[in-house]
Formats: C-alpha cells, structure tokens, sequence
C-alpha cells in the first residue's frame, strides 16, 4: 500500500533539492536543440533507473567513491560544452524540426547523460536514505520519480520557450560556459575531494 503522506514528504524533498542541479540544466540545454518528448522519454528513463537503485541499495550508495563518480562527470560535462562550441551554426528552424535526431538516438544521449551526472548524486543518496528511514520502498520512490519527472519536465519545456525568445547561438554560448564551468568544478572536487 503506498502512503500518500511519504510519497508528498518525498516528493517535496527531492524536488527541492532538484531544483537548482545541473541535471536541470542538462535536460534545458538538450530541450533547446531536440524534440521535448524524445528527450524527456530517455532523461524519465535514467531518472527512473536511479530511484530503483537507490531505493534497492538503501543507504550503500554513500559508500561510492564519490571522486570517480565526479570526475567522470567533468570529463563529459568538459566533452559536452567542447560539442557545442566546435559545431558548426544551426539555422534555428533545423533545430526545432522534430524529424532532426531520431528518437533513440535523442533518447539515448540524454539517458546516458542523466545516468552518469546523476550517478551518487544528491538526490539519489536522499532517496537512498529516505527509503532506509521510511522502510516504504515503493511511497519513497513514487514521490522520488514524480519529483525527479517534474524537474526533469520544467527543465525541457523551459527551454523551449526560451529558444522561442533568445537566439540559439547565445542559448548555446551560454549553455557551453555553464557546462565548462560544472565541468571544471566537478574536476576540482575529484582531485581535491
């Protein structure tokens, strides 16, 4: 039986601590420059993969060695602002066409994405913890993955809007610079953490 009261505590937690995450960030910057849907379906993918793992492993997961987990981040957060500064201009249009990127091909690179950034994150530690204070798996990662869903959906749908608004060469500037800096600060942590 799942507790609507765990699940709303959950929820509320987690998408908090959410909110602000470079995850966000990602699923923004991939909204801008591929179908929302195809997105969103490999971002709800992982997402729902790590609330698996860490209601499943419960508080282990702050065992990880946290330093791999961030240096692998940098590196494809280093990676990913290099793809958006070396690629050739975009016409705004061809961007926003949704036949532009094949559906696994959209979904699968923010899969992968979202499954290695998100890897000993924040959030999946919480739900790790949350799950083993509670002992309600199933309320835990319900309130966990609607909550990790609808950042997730804010993130993709807010930028979208903002390419509507913003030209895609500065929303790609930008979004390179951010992703360089969590790059870099994601490298910092490992060698000094």
């Amino acid at each position: 039986m799942i507790s609507l009261t765990v699940t709303a505590v959950v929820f509320g937690v987690v998408f908090l601590a959410e909110l602000p995450d470079k995850t966000a960030l990602a699923g923004l910057v991939l909204g801008t420059r591929y179908r929302a849907s195809y997105v969103f379906a490999g971002v709800a993918a992982a997402f729902a993969l790590h609330v698996v793992l860490a209601v499943a492993a419960g508080s282990v997961l702050t065992l990880l060695p946290q330093q791999i987990v961030q240096a692998l981040t940098g590196v494809l957060f280093l990676g990913g602002a290099a793809v958006l500064l070396l690629r050739k201009g975009e016409d705004e249009e061809e961007v926003r066409k949704p036949e532009n990127q094949s559906f696994w091909k959209v979904s699968g690179a923010g899969f992968m994405l979202i499954l290695v950034a998100e890897f000993g994150d924040l959030t999946q530690i919480m739900t790790a913890n949350l799950a083993a204070r509670y002992d309600d798996p199933l309320s835990v990662g319900l309130g966990a993955v609607l909550a990790l869903w609808a950042v997730a959906g804010l993130g993709i749908v807010g930028g979208k809007t903002l390419m509507k608004k913003v030209p895609l060469r500065l929303i790609t500037q930008i979004a390179a610079l951010v992703m360089l800096t969590l790059g870099v600060w994601s490298l910092w942590e490992a060698v000094t953490g």
